[in-house]
């Protein structure tokens, strides 16, 4: 017996069968035009495209909105949704019904969105050791219950993928001298979200050990909610964890609640880590003689950000030892909130917590309220610290000293604090000359692969921070997940207010960006882009040089892309300021390898004076020029170049 179609499928049938019909006779329509000889696009003249397609009405778009002696860019063309017109005409009406989360699969994969998958539980069953490698995008729910010893390895895990997202949950939940094992699990990986959902809960001896833990992703997102609660005597360990990592987040929420005797250390944790946020919220709540140890935690990172809130409430005779604890970091902030509360006995010591910084500050409030017996010990501790309403009755602060070189102020910066900035990054206007060797940084986009989505979609879709609920359901966004943290954090940034001269505008199709740019320079643009990715993260010598516009001081219009689930640029004007090409040699064999775009921006004064610009090439706002390239998958605007 046939199972009768669901009532969407049903409406979806019916409607791309009246579609189809529509779209073959507008089809037929148009090649008998064509072979009347209309004057249409010259690309669909040739049959290159179909003239339905968001590609199609793309070039016809650019032909109406731009000058004619503006050729149609290929860069531009190449980020037109995929899409048919059957396919872009049902998400539309979908996206319009407020349904088009119903088919989110099958949607992100035929318009080449980025969208995490969902996962659905694992009930697949294990021995007692288990070795998983070469493994992804996996859901372990209830894995190793009350399991009696044995080991579990999770080595060479998620590696070097683009979008893994794996969920521990209930995992070794009373389990008995058992054994985890996380060795470079999720190494190298683009966007990572793994989340320990009452992780070891209720377990007994045993450890976990996450080592070379995601090392080098570009946007980590880790969870771990109530892991080892109630534990006994299980061991955690921490090392090299997140190293090396960009721009991402870790939580840590009732971590070690109830638990009794659990020894926890954090070694290497997110060293050399890009703009990391580090969230410890209820760990060790009541627990039991717990011993956390930081040693070289958040080490050379830039702008690194921890908070520890309620850490250690209630907990009896603890001790947690800050060893190295973000040195050498760069404009950041640690931030600790209710930190031991109404613990009994607890010794806590930090040092050498934050030597040697440049703008990082620190924040202890309500840190040790209502502690019995509380030993606080600071050795070579920071200077410039906020202890705000800091509970003085039963804590005892032993060996504070002051120490550090403080805040970058006035117009230098410190010779080491480039080590912050990637070489090449930066860089003067006079390198900018045949035969210069210098180092080109790394100009690969490193950002999942997506392509916009048409207007007749996009324009349907509530881009606002007042309706992020809608977006969070529309692309399956659970709370506190990546997902979330990715499209709140992107209209953060386009809702933010431009700075003192600037002109700034997301934009969510190319259309949109023909208008936008068209808007601040007129219609005879073009845009440019760096050729290719060759020379990154090695020295070049630059070849024959041009400045577009004669080399004169002129205006732009810059884009970059924000991370999203569809194709999202952040555009901005950019005032006073001299473009340029470049041919990109090998230094060795004097062959060429790339054609380079570089911008300098002559104004640098509304600039901050810890910009990364500064770090690099010392100095400070308004006093020199800067110079970038432009990187893969970015682009400048600029008025057509009456040079050529």
């Amino acid at each position: 017996m046939n199972a009768k179609p669901k009532p969407m499928e049903s409406l979806l049938s019916l409607f791309s069968f009246f579609f189809v019909l529509l779209y073959s006779f507008l089809l037929l329509s148009v090649k008998v035009t064509l072979a009347g000889g209309a004057n249409t696009s010259g690309d669909v003249l040739k049959g290159k495209e179909n003239p339905f397609s968001p590609k199609a009405y793309l070039m016809r778009y650019w032909d109406k909105t731009v000058s004619k002696n503006s050729p149609k860019p290929h860069f531009l063309l190449s980020k037109a949704s995929p899409l048919n017109a059957v396919e872009t005409a049902t998400y539309s009406k979908l996206a319009e019904q407020k349904t088009l989360s119903s088919v989110l699969p099958s949607f992100c994969s035929s318009a080449k969105l980025f969208c995490f998958p969902d996962l659905s539980p694992s009930l697949e069953k294990h021995g007692a050791d288990a070795n998983f490698a070469v493994y992804e995008n996996k859901n372990f729910t209830n894995y190793g219950t009350a399991g009696l010893g044995g080991v579990n390895s999770f080595k060479n895990y998620s590696e070097d993928g683009n979008v893994e997202v794996d969920s521990f949950r209930r995992y070794s939940r009373d389990s008995a001298g058992h054994n985890d094992k996380f060795s470079a699990y999720a190494s190298h990986s683009n966007v990572v979200d793994d989340s320990f959902n009452t992780y070891g809960t209720g377990a007994t001896g045993g450890a976990g050990d996450f080592k070379s833990y995601n090392r080098e992703v570009n946007v980590p997102n880790l969870r771990f909610t109530s892991y080892s609660d109630a534990g006994n005597g299980r061991a955690q360990t921490f090392s090299s964890y997140t190293e090396n990592t960009n721009s991402g987040g870790e939580s840590f929420s009732s971590y070690g609640k109830n638990g009794n005797g659990l020894p926890n250390e954090f070694m290497s944790y997110a060293k050399e880590s890009n703009v990391i946020q580090s969230n410890f919220t209820s760990y060790g709540e009541a627990g039991n003689a717990a011993n956390d140890t930081f040693k070289s935690y958040g080490s050379d990172g830039n702008v690194p950000e921890q908070n520890f809130k309620s850490y250690g409430d209630g907990g009896n005779s603890g001790i947690e030892s800050f060893t190295s604890y973000n040195p050498q970091s760069n404009v950041g902030a640690n931030n600790f909130k209710s930190y031991a509360k109404s613990s009994n006995t607890e010794k806590v010591n930090f040092a050498n917590y934050q030597e040697d910084f440049n703008s990082v500050s620190h924040k202890f409030s309500g840190y040790g309220e209502n502690a019995d017996g509380q030993k606080i010990g600071f050795k070579v501790y920071g200077p410039d610290r906020s202890f705000k309403d800091y509970a003085k009755t039963g804590v005892t602060f032993a060996s504070y000293s002051k120490s550090g070189s403080g805040s970058a102020s006035g117009s230098s910066v410190n010779k080491n604090n480039n080590k912050w900035v990637e070489p090449g990054k930066f860089f003067r206007e006079s390198m900018l000359k045949t035969g210069t060797v210098m180092p080109m940084p790394d100009i690969r986009d490193k950002m999942p692969q997506r392509s916009f989505l048409p207007r007749a979609i996009v324009s349907k879709l509530p881009f606002s921070s007042s309706n992020v609920n809608v977006l969070k359901e529309i692309f399956h966004a659970s709370e506190n997940s990546s997902m979330e943290s990715i499209i709140k954090d992107a209209l953060s940034e386009c809702e933010r207010p431009p700075s003192k001269g600037e002109t700034k505008r997301c934009i969510d199709s190319a259309e949109d960006m023909i208008d936008f740019a068209t808007s601040v320079l007129g219609n005879s643009v073009t845009l440019r882009t760096t050729q290719n990715v060759q020379g990154s993260k090695q020295n070049i010598m630059i070849g024959s040089v041009k400045g577009i516009n004669g080399g004169k001081v002129t205006q732009s219009v810059s884009c970059h892309q924000s991370l999203f689930p569809y194709l999202l640029y952040y555009c901005h004007s950019v005032p006073k300021v001299r473009v340029y090409e470049a041919d990109l040699l090998d230094p060795k064999t004097k062959a060429k390898i790339n054609h380079g775009v570089a911008i300098c921006h002559i104004d640098t004064s509304a600039w901050s004076q810890t910009h990364g610009a500064f770090l690099a090439l010392g100095s400070g706002p308004g006093r020199i020029e800067v110079c970038h390239w432009i990187f893969e998958n970015d682009l400048t605007w600029t008025i057509v170049d009456r040079m050529v």
